[in-house]
């Protein structure tokens, strides 16, 4: 089977909300996760067109579809990686390192010097492999469930903060 159609990240946009919710759902069902975790964590899951609004919000697009998302958020300099989800259909395929490398492009750009990543327990050897480290844990839900903290420092003076993945 070739090579996949080249993925392209874009700005989201209110309407994709619905889809990106989609794919959260997913993605998190893909690990195993029972359905009685997956309603406790309909909030986190939701992405609402006003969060794409309020929140730096980007696409991965391949053939039109939107096959992958992150989000941001921003205290200062310091940035929080909110959502970084892949369809299933689509993981194992460089659509996730592209996100991420895009996001520490926009935390770059927007002059930030750390991002923070609340990483699902089953997502923390990939953000590892993007240079990530870990920093602690942090509580999640159910009570006595915690998820690894990880931090990237964000160097305003790398040559890869003149040029985007995917400009």
């Amino acid at each position: 089977m070739g090579n996949p159609t080249p993925v392209e990240i874009q700005a989201a946009r209110p309407p994709d909300a619905q889809r990106l919710t989609t794919i959260a759902y997913a993605a998190k069902r893909h690990w195993g996760y029972p359905e009685d975790l997956i309603s406790l964590w309909q909030a986190d899951l939701t992405v609402s067109p006003q969060f794409i609004v309020d929140c730096p919000v980007f696409c991965a697009v391949r053939d039109s579809e939107i096959v992958g998302f992150y989000a941001l958020s921003r205290q200062g300099e310091a940035f929080e990686l909110e959502h970084l989800w892949g369809d299933p259909q689509h993981m194992g395929t460089g659509v996730g390192a592209l996100l991420f490398q895009h996001a520490v492009f926009t935390v770059r750009s927007m002059g930030g010097s750390i991002l923070n990543i609340a990483s699902d327990p089953h997502a923390e050897g990939f953000y590892l492999r993007m240079g990530a480290i870990r920093v602690g844990e942090v509580p999640s839900r159910p009570e006595g469930r915690s998820l690894p903290l990880l931090a990237l420092v964000i160097e305003a003076n790398d040559p890869a903060a003149t040029s985007s993945p995917l400009g």
